[in-house]
C-alpha cells in the first residue's frame, strides 16, 4: 500500500507538514446503511490514506443514524462525510455555511444517479405495489433520500394514498437504516421496504452498487429470495461534503485524494463507494436544488 499512498499524496504539491500546522486531527463521518463495524472496516483504507496525506491522526465515526453524521457536520465535530442527497439538503437548510459538496460517486455508465428500490420476498407472492396494500412496509431512516424522502413522495403519487399506517399500507415502520430494512424484509419482519441501488448490472448481484450489493457481499441475503416491486425515478447521488470552515489547503488535499482514489486503489474505491463504480467526480450545490426543495416542502 505504501507506493499507492505515495502516489496519492503526490497528487497535489501540498506536503503533510503543512497540513499539521492547520489542523490537529481529521474526522470522517460514515452514514448508516450497514452495521457500524462493517462501516468502519470498509473505510479503514481511507483513514490510512488520509493520515498519510494530511500528516495528522484521523478518526472514523459511524453513528447509529443519519442524523448523528448531520449533527456532527453542523456542530463542527465531523470534517467530511458522504451524505445522501436528502441528508445534504437537511444540512444545507439548517446551515448553508456548514458544508460544501465537492465530489460525487460515478456509476459504471458515467451517470451519477441511483434509485430507491422497493422489494419483497419472492415467496410472499408480492410482486408490485398493488400487492402491498394492507401489508407492513418498512422505511429506513427519516433522513435517507431513498429510504424515506423520495418514496414518501412518489409512492403516494402511484397509490393515491398517504404513507400513514392503515391508509394504503397496513402498517408503516422505520427500521433504522438500509441494512436493517433488507434484513427485516428477508426475515419476514416487514412485507416490503425500500433501499438504494444504482439499478445497473444484475439483480442477482444486488446490482453494481448500493445497499443490496453490500448486503450480498456481507453474505446477509441471497437476491434470488427477493423481488423488486417498485423503482423510483432517478435520484442524484449524494455528495461527499467537507466542512466549509476547514483550511482551504486541507479541502484541496482531501478532494484530490478521493478524486484520485479510483486510479490509485480500486479496492478501496469499491469499499467506500458501496460497490462497483468509476470513482468520484466533482459536483456542486446546484445538482441538489430539486432535492433541497423536496426536503423543504416535506418540512412545511
Amino acid at each position: 500500500m505504501k507506493h499507492l499512498l505515495t502516489a496519492l499524496v503526490a497528487t497535489t504539491a501540498l506536503a503533510a507538514p503543512a497540513m499539521a500546522q492547520n489542523i490537529d486531527e481529521f474526522r470522517i463521518g460514515i452514514l448508516g446503511g450497514e452495521n457500524a463495524q462493517d462501516r468502519l472496516t470498509s473505510h479503514e483504507c481511507l483513514k490510512t490514506y488520509t493520515e498519510e496525506a494530511l500528516g495528522v491522526p484521523v478518526k472514523l465515526f459511524a453513528p447509529a443514524d443519519y442524523n448523528g453524521v448531520i449533527q456532527g457536520l453542523l456542530g463542527g465535530t465531523i470534517d467530511m462525510a458522504w451524505l445522501g442527497a436528502s441528508g445534504y439538503a437537511k444540512t444545507y437548510l439548517e446551515d448553508p455555511e456548514a458544508v460544501e459538496p465537492v465530489l460525487v460517486k460515478i456509476n459504471l455508465d458515467g451517470s451519477y444517479g441511483y434509485h430507491s428500490i422497493g422489494f419483497a420476498r419472492k415467496d410472499s407472492g408480492i410482486a408490485s405495489l398493488d400487492d402491498m396494500q394492507g401489508q407492513k412496509f418498512g422505511f429506513g431512516d427519516p433522513n435517507s433520500t431513498s429510504g424515506y424522502l423520495i418514496p414518501s413522495i412518489e409512492i403516494p403519487e402511484a397509490t393515491g394514498a398517504s404513507m400513514e399506517s392503515g391508509d394504503y399500507f397496513g402498517e408503516v415502520v422505520f427500521t433504522g437504516g438500509h441494512e436493517q430494512t433488507i434484513v427485516a424484509v428477508n426475515n419476514g419482519d416487514v412485507d416490503g421496504g425500500v433501499t438504494w441501488a444504482d439499478g445497473q448490472g444484475d439483480w442477482e448481484d444486488g446490482y453494481n452498487s448500493g445497499a443490496l450489493r453490500k448486503a450480498v457481499d456481507a453474505g446477509l441475503i441471497d437476491m434470488n429470495d427477493l423481488v423488486e416491486i417498485w423503482r423510483s425515478k432517478p435520484i442524484p447521488e449524494g455528495p461527499i461534503v467537507l466542512r466549509k470552515a476547514l483550511p482551504q489547503e486541507v479541502k484541496a488535499e482531501m478532494t484530490a485524494l478521493i478524486d484520485g482514489m479510483y486510479d490509485a486503489d480500486k479496492e478501496c474505491t469499491y469499499n467506500i463507494s458501496a460497490g462497483e463504480s468509476l470513482g468520484f467526480d466533482p459536483i456542486t450545490h446546484d445538482a441538489y436544488l430539486s432535492i433541497i426543495e423536496a426536503r423543504r416542502s416535506k418540512s412545511n
